[in-house]
């Protein structure tokens, strides 16, 4: 939690406004208790009745100024931990955007969405009324506790008598629950990821009639949920009650004690009423102990959790003193790129010198690498041996920004917004013009399907783009990375949902347009990749051939056994395709 309070200190005047007025507040609460002693002894017991005006004015004052410093209190905390919540969560989330791919391989989205939501949510809870609702009783007890030994010190040593011990069972207290909520905040984490996993492939799921299996399955971790939720209230069960009996021990003790001083004279009634308003504002603090010390512990545990993802260093950041570069041209080389993840190579040896405007094309069976070359380009993952290069730089010299906006990439798992198409492809360049966005839909084809749409361009899509096949958010794709205009263009099996027509179409389109742009395909049919400059046949992460069209089918190898197959039907001679 001393992290947090860096964040509560920045917005200091949230903190003493309501820390001010929860003081003056409790100054005069400790006139409530003197102005019921005082009722008793002078205006019930001697009869003073011209001090009872006095008495009621003071009840009164009391009651008025605590509500305005009641209202001030709770209306300030709550702000400041609204402005504290409102930070972490950016924060938290501006980190997350700067974290590499590989973090992302290995953290589920249902735990990045429980730190997030429920987590910065316990905390924003512990500011707005844990933490305030602490130090107010902190205060009523060192107060309270002050004016008791000036009443009477034998009275005030028997209350005290207990304290101790309702502290001790405190302290153990919030240690058995910290411990539970770490577990239920684990296991929430995962129930979260089952739950959001099943919604998004819930057509998955009933495709494969495998609704009763991940029924049973999601039971399986709500019934854990559900048992450590059970074992934090038995804690909770266990303790509470004790402080409970023990607060309400030292009344009795007080009451019956004080009655037998009453008796023998040694003080007035209206002191025993006054002395026991007074105990009352040290059991109330001892008796909230353990609730405060749930919502604290739970602030605690959330607070690890969130600046555990906080700690972690981007392992992809940029240079202390990056290259300036005015423009890039589009010259993109691997000089003996070899790339390992997990301690085993993925990548050996790779040399590529793709000049400004060629074109590369990359083939090779699944899980060859072909993938993890063009997330090296831009720096997605660092290279472990070698350098790659744009314009002669060597990209760990320059900064991300300058790489990445000069880069437009379709993904191989096309992902699109719950927005309009229109939204989507403007996502590749916000300030483009309508006349640019239309001009790049027509040439990914998108003009076709969205033609036959009742909102054409303003038509909402689902999640991930459900409500499209996957050739048209595939084509959306393509628009969005056309749209952007970048100097370097990376369509990764982009086609593959496209049938051969629309596919001859796009590419074509693609060429024509962006004569001045390097462009790197990964592709598994011929028709996608024939045109290329230089065609890479990759295989266990190596350049195993490397050509042009005509070149690879003279060599007979490979590449021209992948055209033979996809090609059988049409009854091509080999001399007429060389």
């Amino acid at each position: 939690m001393k992290r947090v309070f860096r964040y509560i200190w920045k917005y200091k005047l949230f903190l003493i406004i309501p820390f001010c007025a929860m003081l003056l507040g409790v100054v005069l609460d400790m006139l409530n208790p003197y102005i019921a002693g005082t009722f008793v002894d002078k205006v019930i017991l001697k009869k003073q009745l011209n001090i009872l005006w006095m008495v009621l004015a003071g009840v009164g004052g009391v009651s008025a100024g605590r509500m305005v410093l009641g209202y001030v209190k709770e209306y300030m905390y709550d702000i400041l931990s609204s402005k504290v919540a409102v930070d972490l969560r950016k924060d938290l989330f501006d980190h997350i955007q700067e974290l590499p791919f590989k973090f992302f391989d290995n953290m589920s989205t249902g735990e990045l969405m429980s730190r997030m939501t429920g987590d910065i949510d316990n905390i924003w809870r512990s500011i707005s009324f844990g933490i305030g609702l602490f130090v107010e009783n902190a205060i009523y007890f060192i107060t309270a506790g002050a004016i008791l030994f000036t009443l009477n010190v034998k009275l005030t040593l028997i209350s005290l008598f207990t304290m101790p011990l309702i502290a001790y069972i405190a302290f153990k207290l919030e240690k058995r629950v910290d411990e539970a909520y770490q577990k239920l905040s684990d296991q929430g984490v995962i129930l979260n990821t089952t739950a959001e996993e099943n919604i998004a492939g819930v057509r998955l799921v009933k495709a494969f009639g495998r609704e009763k299996h991940e029924i049973c399955k999601f039971l399986r971790h709500n019934k854990k949920n559900a048992d450590l939720s059970i074992e934090q209230a038995r804690i909770w069960g266990t303790y509470h009650p004790m402080i409970e009996f023990l607060g309400n021990f030292t009344v009795i003790a007080v009451v019956s004690i004080g009655g037998l001083l009453v008796i023998n004279e040694n003080i007035s009634i209206g002191t025993l009423v006054a002395f026991n308003g007074y105990i009352w504002m040290l059991i109330w603090p001892m008796r909230n102990l353990g609730f405060l010390t749930n919502v604290i512990a739970q602030a605690s545990a959330s607070s690890k959790k969130i600046f555990k993802i906080m700690d972690v260093e981007p392992a992809i950041k940029d240079p202390e003193k990056p290259v300036h570069v005015d423009s890039i041209k589009g010259d993109v080389a691997f000089e003996n790129v070899s790339f390992k993840y997990n301690d085993s190579y993925v990548l050996k040896n790779i040399d590529i010198n793709a000049k400004k405007g060629s074109t590369i094309a990359i083939m090779g069976a699944t899980g060859s690498g072909k993938s993890s070359i063009i997330n090296l380009i831009g720096r997605y993952y660092d290279v472990t041996e070698g350098r790659i290069t744009i314009d002669g730089f060597d990209v760990r010299d320059m900064q991300l920004k300058t790489i990445r906006e000069n880069m437009a990439v379709v993904m191989q798992d096309t992902f699109l917004f719950s927005d309009t198409i229109n939204e989507n492809i403007r996502f590749g360049c916000e300030n483009a013009s309508d006349e640019d966005v239309l001009e790049a839909a027509r040439d990914a084809s998108v003009d076709k399907f969205v033609s036959e749409m009742e909102d054409g361009y303003e038509t909402i899509i689902g999640e991930r783009g459900v409500g499209l096949s996957g050739g048209q958010k595939q084509r959306v794709s393509i628009a969005r990375a056309l749209l952007k205009n970048a100097r370097i263009l990376i369509l990764d099996d982009a086609t593959s949902a496209l049938d051969m027509e629309t596919e001859y179409e796009v590419l074509k389109a693609i060429k024509r347009r962006r004569r001045d742009c390097t462009t790197f395909i990964i592709a598994h049919r011929i028709s996608a990749v024939k045109d290329a400059d230089e065609i890479l046949i990759i295989d266990n992460g190596q350049i195993v051939k490397r050509g042009s069209h005509k070149e690879l089918l003279k060599k007979q190898g490979r590449y021209y056994q992948i055209f033979s197959e996809q090609f059988k039907d049409i009854g091509f001679d080999n001399e007429e395709v060389i």
